[in-house]
Parts: C-alpha cells; structure tokens; sequence
C-alpha cells in the first residue's frame, strides 16, 4: 500500500499544467486501513526479535501477522462503527415486566471486537492460563502486550476491560483463597463465550480517584461472603461479569489500612441479578465504544480477596499492571499515528510538492517520530524486566517498579501531542468522523487520567520509587549493562549517554531527599525518561544494525539526545542528513549511523 501511494502521489506531482482534472479520488489522501500493522511496522518486528527467544517468535508470528491483518481491515471498521455517537452504549433499566434488571445494549460492531479480542485470540488470558493460541505455557508479558500493541491501533476503549481481566485474574489468583479462586478464575481464564468471565475494576467514589485512602464504600460481614452499600463514581466496563473493588469494612479504621479488596460478581449463583443498580452511564468525550457509568450498591454481595487490611496495596498491584499497559497502549496509538501522517505527507501534494518534501513538514514528522518510537523502546524493556521479576529477579523488580510509571506519566502524555500533531498533517479531514485521528485525538486523552494523572504518577516516581526504594539505580544499572552488551556504539556518543544518565540520576536523587523540590518531579522524570530510552535506542540500533543491517534507532537515540534533553554536543550540520534517513523507509547502514553520531 506504501507503494502505491507513494505513486499515486508521483502521478499528481508529475502532471502537465491543463485544464483536466485529476481523478477525485486521487485528490483526498489515504489512510492506513486495509494495511496488515505488524507486517507495516519494521521497527515492532525487529525488537520482538531482540526481546524474544526464537522458538517464541516463531510460534507468535504467523499469530501477530494474523491479528495485523485484522487490526487493519475488520476491527478497523468495526471500530470506527462502535465509535460513532449514535452507535454507543444505552443503558436499559426494566425489562418488558416493568422489573429493575439493568443491562446495557451494545451496537453488534462492539460484539464483534469483543470476539476478536476474547474468544478469537483470548489476549485477556495469555499470561494467566496455558494453551492460548495453542502455546503450551503461559505467555511473556511481552508477547502478551505485543497482541495488545496490534489491537489498541485499532480500538482503544475495548483494551480497557481486556487488561482489567488480565490484571483482576493476577489478583485472584494471588491473594484469594481457594474458594474465590475456584468461583472466578475459570471464567476469568475462559476463552468459551458460554463460560467466559469479564473482569472490571471499580475503584473511583465522588471523593475522586487518586485519593484511594477517601473511600466510603461500606462492607459488612455476612456468612462467608460481604455485602455492599454505598456507590461508585466512575466504574469503566460498567456490566463486567466480575469486578475487583475496594471498600473499607465495617468499624475498620479510617485511611488505606482500613480498606479491603473484594470481588464482586454480577450475578448469584442461583442465576439472579446481584443486589447493585448501574445508576447511569456517562457521557464521555473519549473511548465512547466502551460503557463507564455510575453504580449503586444496595447490599451487593461479594467475597474478600486476601487480607482485610491490605485491600489497597494489594489492588496496586493490578494499578501497575494497568499502567503498564497503558504505556503500551499510548505507543500503539502514537504508531497509529504517525503510520497515518507518513501516508499523507507521501500522498499529498501541495505547491506541486509533496508534504514529505517539505522542511518544516518533515520536522513536523520527527516530532511524532520520536515520542512514538521512544514508547516501543522503554514498554520492551519494562516488559522484559517483569518477566525476569516474575522470576524472583529482585533487581529486574525494581527496574519495573520505576519504568512503569515513567512510561505511564510520559508516553500517555506524549500520546496526547503526537495525536494532535497527526490530526494537523491530514488537516480538515482529520477533524472529522470519515477518518481515525479524531478519535485518536479523544482517546488519547484518557491515557492522563485512568491509573493516575500525570501528577500521580510522577511523584511516584520520584517520592516512591526513587525516595524509598532506590529503584533509578537498578534502572542505571540494567541500562548500562544494556550498553555493555552492545557492541558497535561509538565511544564518544556512549560517554555521552552516560554522563546524561549519571547527571539525571543524581539530580533525581536530591529532588526526592528534599520536599521542597516536589515541583520538579515532572521534569526529572521526564529527563529519566527521555535519558533511558536514548540508551535503549542506540543499544537496539547497535544490535539490529549488526543483525540486520538497520541502524536507524541509532540515528533515533541521538534526536532523543539533541531535541528532548538538549545536548549541545551533537552537530547541527548533521540534521538534515538524520531527518532524510529516517524519514526513509530503506535500511540505514552501521557505518552510516555512527558517521552522523558526531
């Protein structure tokens, strides 16, 4: 399809000056539907080959191929269809009897996404059971997300009760005793629509989301299970099946030690409706597809998910599997689109050039480039360091403990900028509902708001993970070895990618000893974002270029140097050079790259 638009393009660059019209269709440009994205994306393929073991990949791809063949064709279309104002969630409060069973109707669109992404390739339940897909064990969190990466440059709003599953299932399966499990997980786990359980997670009260510890939510003790009263503000995947919430038990004590974790099904064993009233759904600017509403409790029953006491650290647990998820997420929207701005800057024509040809188009281009390829990088290596956590890697575990926010507060908001700047290189048309960027627009925005707003997450950062735990010195520590490990980098621009981290780091450090540095929380994280995914860029281009002769990321880590933590000592003459090379879709030369790393 690049091909032919980059003709298409050609064709009307090159046409004599007549009174003839050129074909109407040809006057609009394109977009990426009818693509396969995984075959259409170099860069997510040749790091699935750095991060994965062989017999992995090979087992996955075809998988992979598949599903980018549908993300670009039907959920494309089905996505856009249950997008759309007049196709969105309704909620129904009586049935025909005039008795109060609340359903909610979805367009048949949503129904089929649901297939796709539950019974076709069960990614709600790739890490927490063996045999989807037919692969024996469960699968890496890094195969886990790279389905997820497919699906979100798709539909977005969906991927919200995917994850919530996969992440509610790792709670269950953690800290419930024997009877929640075998009441939940098999359902959780399930791949058969006739005994498939989705999951939600309904934390958010009036007192608003963050300040978990201003939870009213009221449990009481009743035989072996609780019953609910009281309500939930803003409750996404609003009829899941099984929903993990916290409530503070009756007479526990005020703040986060007295909150517990429960599960909550929807309905009894004996097939009736539980005891709570989905008071209404919201209108919301983003992720309309997917139904978010308020809910009642009325003495709903559910069942204690591991100790009283830890209700809220227990359910951190399934926050940081959220945000990492959401990071991924924002690189799938981000890739999204910058696929779509590559399109039309090589389609369309204005001035009788192509946008592409253009100076400040392209520099355009390298602003949705960098964001969106520096998200690929740093979720790779979160991923990877959770799975070596899973393991029992102590230093791996701390390597995720801080990457995981950081990726959450700067790719959600990167996502944010990169889809503007897309809406703008498609112009009026993508202001409009005929193309994908302006839902990518309001999607994108919720990546600041669920799991922690940006404030949230970089204090985080700075106050938890660094303050308490010293969690940026196994990140330095794991991005030095990834250096280490990685011939061919000059040794001038290594130095200088060390002396980034070593001077971020220690900057970071004095901001979470001292309180009144609060305010710099952000741009230290930022800094430590940017810093880790140039070393990861230029390790990764290092590698492929020796492997398979593509060195961009190189060229890459040295823009994330120059133009996103402003190092002086990289030429400007450089510039143009660097821009073309990644701006072009051809392989660039280990010897090329580390000629421009001056």
């Amino acid at each position: 399809m690049m091909l032919a638009t980059l003709n298409a393009a050609e064709s009307l660059q090159n046409q004599p000056d007549t009174h003839s019209l050129p074909d109407p269709a040809q006057l609009v440009a394109p977009d990426c539907h009818g693509m396969n994205f995984y075959d259409a994306d170099p860069a997510f393929k040749a790091l699935l080959k750095l991060r994965l073991p062989a017999d992995t990949l090979t087992f996955l791809d075809p998988h992979l191929s598949r599903l980018g063949e549908i993300a670009g064709n039907e959920l494309d279309t089905y996505a856009s269809i249950a997008d759309k104002e007049r196709n969105k969630p309704y909620l129904r409060t009586r049935n025909r009897f005039g008795v109060n069973e609340d359903w909610v109707e979805y367009h048949p669109a949503y129904r089929s996404m649901e297939r796709i992404a539950y019974i076709d390739f069960g990614i709600h339940a790739m890490s927490r059971t063996e045999g989807v897909l037919g692969w024996p064990q469960r699968y890496a969190p890094l195969a886990k997300y790279a389905f997820q990466y497919l699906f979100v440059q798709s539909e977005f709003g969906l991927m919200c009760p995917i994850s919530v599953t996969d992440s509610s299932t790792y709670l269950v399966e953690r800290y419930g005793n024997e009877d929640v499990k075998q009441r939940f997980l098999p359902g959780m786990t399930s791949t058969d629509p006739a005994t498939l359980l989705k999951g939600s997670q309904f934390m958010t009260e009036r007192t608003g989301g963050s300040d978990v510890s201003a939870s009213r939510l009221k449990a009481v003790k009743k035989g072996d299970a609780w019953e609910l009263y009281g309500d939930k503000w803003f409750c996404s995947a609003v009829d899941a099946d099984v929903a993990l919430l916290i409530a503070r038990p009756e007479g526990a004590s005020d703040g986060n030690e007295g909150l517990a974790l429960f599960a909550m099904p929807r309905r009894l064993d004996d097939g009736s409706r539980n005891k709570y009233r989905i008071a209404r759904l919201k209108d919301k600017l983003g992720t309309r597809s997917m139904p978010s509403g308020e809910i009642i409790f009325e003495g709903a029953i559910a069942y204690l998910v591991g100790r009283a006491d830890r209700g809220l650290k227990q359910m951190l647990d399934q926050v940081n599997l959220s945000r990492l998820s959401h990071g991924v997420r924002a690189a799938a929207m981000m890739r999204r689109c910058l696929n779509e701005s590559m399109v039309v800057a090589n389609h369309r024509v204005a001035f009788r050039k192509r946008l592409i040809d253009m100076p400040l188009q392209r520099r355009q281009l390298m602003k949705l480039m960098l964001p969106t390829e520096q998200a690929l990088s740093v979720f790779m290596h979160a991923a990877e360091a959770m799975q070596k956590a899973d393991s029992g890697d102590r230093q791996a575990a701390l390597v995720q403990r801080i990457l995981t926010p950081l990726l959450k507060f700067r790719a959600c908001r990167d996502n944010i900028q990169v889809a503007t700047g897309a809406m703008e290189v498609r112009g009026g048309n993508g202001y409009i509902e005929d193309f994908v960027n302006e839902r990518l627009v309001r999607d994108a925005h919720i990546g600041v708001l669920w799991e922690g707003t940006s404030n949230i997450n970089a204090i985080d950062v700075v106050q938890r993970a660094v303050a308490k735990q010293q969690a940026h010195r196994a990140l330095a520590a794991s991005l030095v070895t990834w250096l280490d490990d990685s011939p061919g980098i000059p040794a001038a621009f290594r130095q200088l990618l060390l002396t980034q981290l070593e001077q971020i780091s220690t900057e970071i450090e004095a901001c979470a000893s001292d309180p009144d540095l609060v305010t710099e929380c952000r741009t230290l994280s930022s800094q430590l974002y940017h810093c880790a995914a140039a070393i990861l860029m230029a390790g990764e281009g290092a590698r492929t270029g020796a492997d398979n002769g593509d060195a961009r990321r190189l060229l890459l880590s040295r823009q994330v140097l120059r133009h996103r933590l402003g190092e002086k000592q990289l030429k400007r003459q450089n510039e143009v050079q660097v821009e073309a090379l990644l701006l072009d879709p051809a392989p660039v030369a280990l010897e090329t790259a580390i000629a421009l790393l001056s």
